[in-house]
Order: C-alpha cells, then structure tokens, then sequence
C-alpha cells in the first residue's frame, strides 16, 4: 500500500479537507464513487487518494455541471484507463526484458564471399548472420 492509498482521515476531517458536508461524502460512498476504508469499529477513513478523487467528482459536478450519473460514467472511464496504462507498461518492461535477451543471446559474423564465375567479377562482400557458429547458405546475386 503506497502513502497515498494509506486510510487516515475521518469523515468529518475529509469533508472539511475537500471542502463537502459529511453527508455529501456519505452519498457518495453509497452511489460508489468514493470506497473509504473501515476501521474494525465500523469508522470510515479515506486516504489522500479519496480526498484527489473527492475532489475530481467536486470539479466534474460544480465546474463541469456533471449529475452523479455523469461523474460515475467518467470515473470508470478513468479507472479503466489506469487499468490499461498499467497493463501497457507491464507489457513494455516485459517486451524491453525480452529484446535484452534476444540480444544477449545473439552473435553477428561477418562472412566474406567471391561471387561466381571466377576472377573477372569483382569481389563482392555481403554481411550475414549466423547463429551457433553455423553460416547460412548465401547465393550470390543475380546480376
């Protein structure tokens, strides 16, 4: 649990933070826009996460002129998108770790050929990979 999700502001003490009526924080939980913790006395505490968010739903309704149903909608689209760019970063640390290995993985020799047909032609060079120590058949070009 990071500081900013730790529980540890009451009620009373939120709403004056946020600058709402303790009411207002209740409907809210109700309608599910805001989840404070509970103490195992049943009390609610919301974290500096809550009071962001508090606030975001202060903004959407006042400045915005969003009705709760409004401010549901963009909360889950915002959740969602959070959700999303965590996955997108996971995945990006995961494909970075891979390409790592890839390329601890892989050896690069150079392999210089004659092209066919004997010394008339001039010497042609051309750059192939090669795993294991084992050179691909190359063909020369056709010209």
């Amino acid at each position: 649990m990071t500081e900013q999700e730790r529980p540890r502001y009451m009620i009373s003490i939120a709403a004056e933070l946020v600058g709402m009526h303790p009411q207002t924080l209740r409907i809210y939980e109700s309608k599910g826009l805001v989840r404070p913790r509970r103490t195992p006395g049943n009390t609610r505490l919301y974290s500096e996460a809550d009071l962001e968010r508090l606030r975001l739903i202060q903004r959407l309704t006042t400045e915005l002129g969003l009705n709760l149903a409004g401010v549901e909608t963009v909360l889950r689209l915002e959740d969602e998108l959070g959700k999303a760019r965590a996955r997108l970063e996971r995945l990006e640390r995961q494909m970075r770790e891979e390409i790592r290995n890839v390329h601890k993985q892989y050896k690069r020799e150079v392999v210089l050929y004659r092209a066919a047909g004997g010394d008339d032609l001039p010497e042609r060079t051309r750059w192939t990979s090669t795993r294991g120590g084992q050179a691909p058949l190359v063909h020369p070009p056709n010209d």
